[in-house]
C-alpha cells in the first residue's frame, strides 16, 4: 500500500512540473538542447504566437480575423496533407504578415517514424509549403524528437521549435483554462503553442479573442518565431 501511495504521489509531482514548467527546468532543456529553441532571453515585452495543425477552412480565418483585429502576428505550423484546397488559405496566411513553419505531412507523433520516412516527409511538406513561402522552422508532432531528426533538420535548413506556454489545449478542452493560463504565464521571450482544426481551432479563437487584448494592454507584441529570435540576436 505505501508503495503504491508513492507511486501516485511520483506521478503527482510529475504532472505538476510538466503542467507548470518552472523556468529552471526550461533552462536546463534549453542548455541540453541548445539547437531547439523554447524560449529566449529578452528585457523587450514581446511574445511569440504559434499555431499548429492547420489549416482549416472554417477555423483559420477566425484566427486570422482576431490576429489581424489586434495587429499580431504568429508562425502557423502546417501540415501539408491539409493544403489542397485550402491554397487560398495559406496564401492569406502568408499575405497578412504571418510565416508558415513545417509540421510535416499529417498529424501523428513525429519521432515513430524512421530516419528515411521522417526526411521524406520533411521533404515532401517542404515541397508544398515552399509554392507559398521558405519555412525555416520545424515543429515535430507531438512534441518528441532525437538526434537524427536534429541532424536532418539541421542538413534541409531548419531549426526546431517548441515552446515555453503549453496551456494543454490538446487534453484540455477549455477556453477559459487555456486563456488564464496564459495569461498567468506570459513573460517577454515566451512562444505560445495553440492548435488549429475543427473544436481546437474554434477554442484557440475564443482564446485569442481573450488573451490578445489582455496582453497588448500589458504591453506585449505579439510576432512570429523569426521576429523573436531576430529581437533575441539584437540584443546580444
Amino acid at each position: 500500500m505505501l508503495l503504491k501511495r508513492l507511486g501516485i504521489v511520483s506521478i503527482l509531482i510529475i504532472g505538476c512540473v510538466l503542467m507548470f514548467k518552472p523556468s529552471w527546468l526550461l533552462n536546463r532543456l534549453s542548455a541540453h538542447s541548445p539547437d531547439v529553441l523554447y524560449s529566449v532571453e529578452t528585457q523587450e515585452p514581446i511574445l511569440a504566437l504559434t499555431i499548429d495543425d492547420g489549416p482549416d477552412p472554417s477555423t483559420t480565418p477566425l484566427i486570422l480575423d482576431l490576429l489581424m483585429e489586434h495587429g499580431a502576428r504568429a508562425t502557423f505550423f502546417l501540415l501539408s496533407d491539409r493544403i489542397p484546397g485550402n491554397e487560398a488559405l495559406v496564401q492569406r496566411i502568408v499575405d497578412e504578415g504571418h510565416e508558415i513553419g513545417n509540421h510535416l505531412t499529417d498529424d501523428q507523433p513525429s519521432i515513430r517514424l524512421s530516419v528515411d520516412e521522417f526526411e521524406g516527409r520533411l521533404l515532401h511538406a517542404q515541397d508544398i509549403l515552399s509554392q507559398f513561402s521558405e519555412a525555416h522552422w520545424f515543429r515535430p508532432g507531438s512534441g518528441w524528437y532525437n538526434q537524427s531528426m536534429l541532424d536532418i533538420l539541421f542538413q534541409h535548413g531548419y531549426r526546431l521549435a517548441l515552446g515555453s506556454i503549453h496551456p494543454f489545449d490538446s487534453q484540455i478542452p477549455s477556453s477559459w483554462f487555456a486563456s488564464n493560463y496564459i495569461l498567468w504565464r506570459a513573460q517577454p521571450g515566451n512562444i505560445i503553442v495553440l492548435h488549429d482544426i475543427g473544436s481546437r481551432g474554434q477554442r484557440t479563437a475564443d482564446t485569442l479573442n481573450k488573451v490578445l487584448p489582455a496582453l497588448i494592454d500589458r504591453d506585449f507584441r505579439i510576432v512570429t518565431l523569426t521576429e523573436l529570435s531576430e529581437q533575441a540576436q539584437s540584443e546580444d
